[in-house]
C-alpha cells in the first residue's frame, strides 16, 4: 500500500540495498529511515490512530455483506425476515404508541399486516402496483406498508405535511392506484380531491376527522376485520432486489422526488445502524421521527422488523415528554435529529433526566457546539452520528464517538468502501477534472463533494434512483474514479481531516432546513406565487459581503434586539396565526418571560 506523502522512494531504496548485497536487517533499517524521512511517519501515525476504528468498521461491513448474501441466496424479502422474527418471539412487544398507549406484539403486527395483504389481493391489486400511504406515525402505518409488501404491492409513503399542489404532485408521480389516508388528514385529502383521478381508490384508516367520510372513500378498518389473517402466499418477485416502497426526498431543487427503496437497501440501512452501534436484542428504541422518512422508518422501525427490538413510536417530537417517555418504556436507545438535541437542552431540568436508561443516541445533525453538553447533561454514553440519504450508496457512520464527525473514510483501507471527496466548483457544483478527464480527489482539509462508486451487482454499492428516470440520471456521473465508471453524486460538501474523519460542510442547491426537513426554494416560490395570485416569484440565496463566520458573529451579537439593528424584525404569534412586528416593547416582554414564543 502506498503511504501518503512517501511516494515509492522507500520501496525503491529497499530493492537497491538488497541488490547491493547489504544484509537484510541493515537494508530494512535503511529503507525504514528513508521511508520516515520521506514523510512516511505521517502514514504510520494514521495507522496507529485509526487501525482499531477501521478494523471495527471493516468487521461491520463484512457482517452486513454476509447477512445480505445469505438472504439474497435464500430469496428472502423484508416480510420473510420479519416472519422469522415473529416465530422466534411472538409475544414480545414490537411497537408501542406513546401517544395512545397502544401496544402491539409481534403476533399482532403480523396478523394486521396479513389482513392488509389478503384484502388488497382480494381487491385485485397485483405485485408491482403502487398504493400511497398518507398517515401519521403509529403502528398502523408500519402494518399497512408491511402488509402491502407481503402482497408485493409498493407503498408510496407521503409526507404528512404535504398540502395542495405538492400533495397532488406526489400522488400523481407515484403512479398509485389507491390512497390510504388517516382520518386526521381527511381535510388535506379533500383539498386535492378535484385533482385526483376518478379511478384512484380511497381508503380511510382510523378515526374520522370532523369532515366525516369523504366522497368515494371506503372505511378500511371494517374491511380489515373481515379479511383473512392467514399468511398470504409469497408473491413471485425479485427477492432482495425488488421494490419495497418509495420515500419522498425533498431534494435541493424542485418538488419532492420518489426515491426507490428496495428490500436490500432497507436491510442495509437498518443492519449498518444495528452493528455500527452494537445494538442488542433486548434494547428498546424510542423513535419520535417521521415514519415517512428513512431515519424513522428504516433506521428505527427496521430494528424491530429485522432484529426483533421493541420500538416506541411518538408521532411528533415533544421536548417536555421525551425523557418521561424514555423512563416509562425503559428505552435504552433514542433517535434524534440536531434540532431535537437543541430543544431538549433548552428545557428546564426535570427529574426524569436522572432516571432514564438511555445509553445510545443515533441520528444526524448534532452540532459540535452542543455535542458534549448533550452527553454530559443527559448522561448518554454514546452518540451514533451518521451521514446518508435515503437513496445514497455512500453512507458513513461515526463509530467511535469523535465529537463533531458524521463518519469516516479509512485512509488505510481505501478500496474496501469506495467513496471519496472530489473537487467541485462550489458555486455551480460542477465536477472539476484532471487532464485525463477523471475527478480530482480532495486532500485532507479540502472541502469536496461526497461521491460513491456504483456497482449494481453489489447491494452495498448499488444506486436504485428515483421513479423519475430524469431525476435518477442527474445524480450519476461517469469517469469519476476511473475511466468509464459510474458514481452517485450526494449533493453534499464535506471535509475530511488527516485521520479520515468527515465533517458536514454544506448542502448544495437552493434549499434550507425547517423542522428537520429540507425545503427547496422552488417549493417556496410555488406557495408565494399562489398567495400572490400566480404572480411570477423568484426565491434565491444571496452572498453577503464579509466572511461567513464574521457575519454570523455579528448577527449573533445583535440577536433579536431591535435597538441593535436597522433591519425590521418580526415574530410568529401562534395565537393570532401570523407574523407581527417585533418592537422594543415586545422584546422587553420576551426577555422578562412575560411573553413566550
Amino acid at each position: 500500500m502506498r503511504a501518503p506523502g512517501a511516494g515509492t522512494a522507500s520501496l525503491a531504496s529497499l530493492a537497491l540495498l538488497w541488490l547491493l548485497g547489504l544484509p537484510w536487517t541493515w537494508s530494512a533499517a535503511a529503507a525504514f529511515g528513508v521511508y520516515v524521512g520521506g514523510g512516511g511517519w505521517r502514514f504510520l501515525r494514521i495507522v496507529c490512530k485509526t487501525a482499531r476504528r477501521d478494523l471495527f468498521g471493516l468487521s461491520v461491513l463484512i457482517r452486513v455483506r454476509l447477512e445480505l448474501r445469505r438472504h439474497q441466496r435464500a430469496g428472502h424479502t423484508i416480510p420473510c425476515i420479519f416472519q422469522a422474527v415473529v416465530r422466534r418471539q411472538p409475544e414480545r412487544l414490537a411497537l408501542v404508541d406513546a401517544g395512545s398507549g397502544a401496544c402491539w406484539t409481534f403476533t399482532q403486527l403480523d396478523t394486521y399486516s396479513n389482513a392488509v395483504a389478503n384484502l388488497f389481493h382480494q381487491l385485485g391489486f397485483a405485485p408491482g402496483d403502487v398504493v400511497a400511504v398518507f398517515l401519521e406515525g403509529r403502528p398502523e402505518f408500519v402494518g399497512l406498508w408491511l402488509g402491502l409488501a407481503k402482497a408485493g404491492v409498493v407503498a408510496a409513503l407521503l409526507n404528512v405535511n404535504l398540502r395542495r399542489e405538492p400533495l397532488a404532485f406526489c400522488l400523481g408521480t407515484s403512479g398509485a392506484k389507491a390512497l390510504i389516508y388517516g382520518g386526521e388528514l381527511a381535510a388535506a385529502v379533500a383539498e386535492v380531491s378535484g385533482q385526483l383521478g376518478k379511478s384512484l381508490l380511497k381508503f380511510c384508516s382510523g378515526d374520522l376527522g370532523p369532515e366525516g367520510v369523504l366522497p368515494d372513500t371506503h372505511l378500511l378498518d371494517p374491511m380489515l376485520k373481515e379479511a383473512s389473517t392467514n399468511p398470504p402466499a409469497q408473491s413471485p418477485g425479485k427477492g432482495m432486489d425488488g421494490r419495497l416502497f418509495y420515500i419522498y426526498t425533498s431534494g435541493t431543487t424542485g418538488l419532492p422526488k420518489a426515491a426507490i427503496v428496495v428490500h436490500s437497501r432497507y436491510y442495509r440501512i437498518a443492519a449498518f445502524g444495528h452493528h455500527s452501534y452494537s445494538m442488542r436484542a433486548a434494547d428498546v428504541l424510542y423513535d419520535c421521527l417521521p415514519l415517512y422518512h428513512s431515519a424513522g422508518n428504516i433506521m428505527g422501525v427496521g430494528q424491530c422488523l429485522i432484529y426483533g427490538l421493541t420500538v416506541v413510536l411518538r408521532k411528533k417530537f415533544s421536548a417536555s415528554r421525551f425523557w418521561d417517555d424514555c423512563v416509562k418504556y425503559n428505552c435504552t436507545v433514542v433517535q434524534y435529529i440536531g434540532e431535537i438535541c437543541r430543544y431538549l437542552l433548552k428545557q428546564p431540568e426535570r427529574e426524569a433526566e436522572g432516571r432514564h436508561r438511555v445509553r445510545l443516541a443515533v441520528g444526524n445533525g448534532l452540532r459540535p457546539a452542543i455535542w458534549e453538553e448533550f452527553t454530559q447533561r443527559f448522561r448518554v454514553r454514546q452518540i451514533g452520528e451518521f451521514y446518508g440519504a435515503t437513496e445514497c450508496n455512500c453512507s458513513i457512520a461515526n463509530m467511535d464517538g469523535k465529537v463533531g464527525s458524521c463518519g469516516f473514510s479509512s485512509r488505510i483501507l481505501t478500496h474496501v468502501y469506495p467513496i471519496q471527496l472530489v473537487k467541485v466548483n462550489e458555486d455551480t457544483m460542477e465536477l472539476l477534472r484532471d487532464a485525463q478527464g477523471l475527478c480530482i480527489p480532495c486532500q485532507p482539509g479540502e472541502p469536496g463533494l461526497l461521491v460513491g462508486q456504483i456497482n449494481q451487482q453489489d447491494p452495498l454499492r448499488r444506486f436504485d434512483g428515483y421513479v423519475s428516470e430524469s431525476a435518477t440520471s442527474k445524480k450519476i456521473a461517469h469517469s469519476v474514479f476511473r475511466k468509464g465508471d459510474s458514481a452517485y453524486l450526494s449533493g453534499d460538501v464535506l471535509v475530511m481531516d488527516e485521520l479520515g474523519y468527515m465533517y458536514f460542510r454544506d448542502r448544495s442547491g437552493d434549499t434550507f432546513r425547517w423542522r428537520g426537513e429540507n425545503v427547496s426554494t422552488t417549493e417556496v416560490e410555488g406557495v408565494l406565487s399562489r398567495l400572490l395570485g400566480q404572480t411570477d416569484v423568484a426565491v434565491y440565496g444571496v452572498a453577503v459581503p464579509g466572511t461567513f463566520k464574521i457575519q454570523k458573529t455579528r448577527l449573533q451579537r445583535e440577536g433579536f434586539d431591535p435597538r441593535q439593528t436597522s433591519d425590521r424584525l418580526f415574530f410568529l404569534d401562534l395565537k393570532q396565526g401570523h407574523y407581527l412586528p417585533l418592537d422594543e416593547g415586545v422584546y422587553t416582554r420576551i426577555c422578562s418571560g412575560a411573553f413566550a414564543l
